[in-house]
């Protein structure tokens, strides 16, 4: 049987269960937060969370590498205190870049910060130019992620090569030279990924490959689900690129990735890995679209504006109804996506919450990243987090990963995958900052023209 990283639930609870393997190192203090002196507005919520998801990534990086952290706890400032997130540090080089734009963080010094992020990645153990999932902040060899996959992860490497584009995108026209260094530096990089090699000469792209294992995990990328933009980046590929066929017969699987189902009385557009006739974790619609404009994007089957809103929309409504009668679920709390998790009997480790997997846990990011998709339903409950429930969900980096009010259960935890998508999402919204970035760059277009893209937004 074909296994999805997606679904790792097993994995992922026994390596969070047994906590951190390295030596605790010292962490910024990790106050209590104080509790909301008034009621803030809608302009003043965003510009808060926006800050305080920039904290994992500026105040809780790496110590060695500057790139993210896999996880941090409040409650356990040491664990995992060396594992790299590969694909978190994608969506934290776009996270600190919003900084840079919105002037929270100094110009110079995030850029020293960038640049030496990616002297790591230069230097960091790759498996025919993908970085595995997890990287050892002081080696910068691969830390196996489960027993098979100790090689490379050509997934998290498209998160990391999507914050690579805009990095160099941002800073290519800079006339400061260690800017231009910087752009180099990163347009290097991307390009050094062997996308093709990923396909074993077959028309669709597999997740890994292992030194010790070759493509033993035999994992197939095929949509719809959080890997589009895998596809995407290997098209556009320079020096590696994949034929349309490959996208056709893998993302596309010849047309069947269309679904005719609907929930709530809203098209689910495309049929979604694992929920059959519903929809999966908001994740989803998150990891590809920070610098993918899903606005008026369609190719020959699918229309990605539609699949991402009415995602959304039918998990706002699936918590509006409430069908498992969880406390707490309503218009102003709502959202499924895969985070920490508690489970009936009051053990806690990791889950893919979705509608076919509803534990009565709610994670932060899945409304807050799909601002651009459903402004009203988001800012509601952005307004539950800051001006209701401040001293209970938001901590020093932000709203904590994961709480259930069913339970009176929150944990006092961050992933960087989870933080990393909040920051650019309310960018996007707010300025379409990071989707002009990616979406206007030459190589990009050109990757997507090949696949048969059309988009309104951006003349073709």
């Amino acid at each position: 049987m074909k296994i999805q990283k997606v679904f790792y639930v097993l994995i992922l609870a026994i390596v969070l269960s047994c906590g951190g393997s390295d030596t605790p190192v010292p962490a910024p203090p990790t106050p209590n937060p104080p509790t909301a002196p008034k009621t803030y507005t809608d302009s003043e919520i965003l510009e808060m969370v926006q800050k305080d998801a920039l904290k994992y990534f500026w105040d809780f990086a790496e110590s060695n590498s500057k790139l993210a952290r896999e996880r941090y706890h409040t409650d356990e400032p040491g664990a995992d205190a060396s594992t790299i997130s590969t694909g978190a540090s994608g969506f934290g080089m776009m996270t600190l870049l919003v900084g840079i734009k919105n002037g929270y963080i100094p110009r110079a010094e995030a850029v020293s910060r960038l640049t030496a992020a990616l002297n790591f990645l230069y230097k960091a153990e790759r498996f025919h130019g993908a970085w595995p999932h997890w990287i050892d902040g002081n080696s910068g060899k691969a830390k196996p992620f489960s027993t098979f996959d100790n090689g490379g992860d050509l997934v998290e490497t498209a998160f990391l090569a999507q914050g690579l584009i805009c990095v160099r995108e941002y800073f290519k026209n800079s006339t400061d030279s260690g800017e231009k260094t910087l752009s180099k530096k990163a347009d290097d990089l991307w390009k050094d990924i062997e996308w093709s090699w990923y396909t074993q000469g077959q028309n669709v792209l597999y997740w890994h490959w292992s030194p010790d294992y070759n493509f033993q995990m035999n994992h197939k990328l095929q949509g719809y689900d959080e890997t589009l933009i895998t596809y995407v980046l290997a098209a556009a590929s320079p020096n590696y690129s994949i034929n349309k066929s490959v996208y056709t017969e893998g993302w596309l699987r010849n047309g069947t990735i269309k679904s005719f189902s609907s929930q709530y009385g809203i098209p689910v557009v495309v049929n979604h890995n694992g929920a059959s006739g519903t929809v999966g974790p908001l994740f989803f619609s998150h990891y590809s679209f920070l610098g993918l404009d899903p606005r008026g994007l369609s190719d020959e089957y699918v229309n990605y504006g539609d699949v991402t809103v009415n995602h959304t929309k039918i998990q706002y409504h699936y918590a509006v109804a409430n069908p498992k009668n969880w406390l707490g679920y309503n218009s102003k709390n709502w959202g499924l996506t895969a985070s920490y998790s508690r489970n009936v009997d009051g053990s806690t480790g990791y889950s893919a919450h979705q509608p076919l997997n509803d534990l009565g846990v709610i994670s932060p990011t899945a409304a807050i990243s799909s601002l651009p998709y459903t402004p009203a339903e988001s800012m509601n409950y952005l307004r539950f987090l800051y001006n209701e429930n401040y001293s209970r969900y938001i901590g020093v980096a932000g709203p904590y990963d994961a709480y259930s009010i069913h339970y009176n259960w929150v944990t006092p935890r961050y992933l960087g995958i989870d933080q990393g998508t909040i920051s650019p999402m309310i960018e996007n919204y707010k300025s379409a900052f990071l989707w002009n970035l990616f979406m206007n760059a030459p190589d990009v277009k050109d990757g997507l023209l090949k696949l048969g893209f059309h988009s309104s937004r951006y003349g073709f």
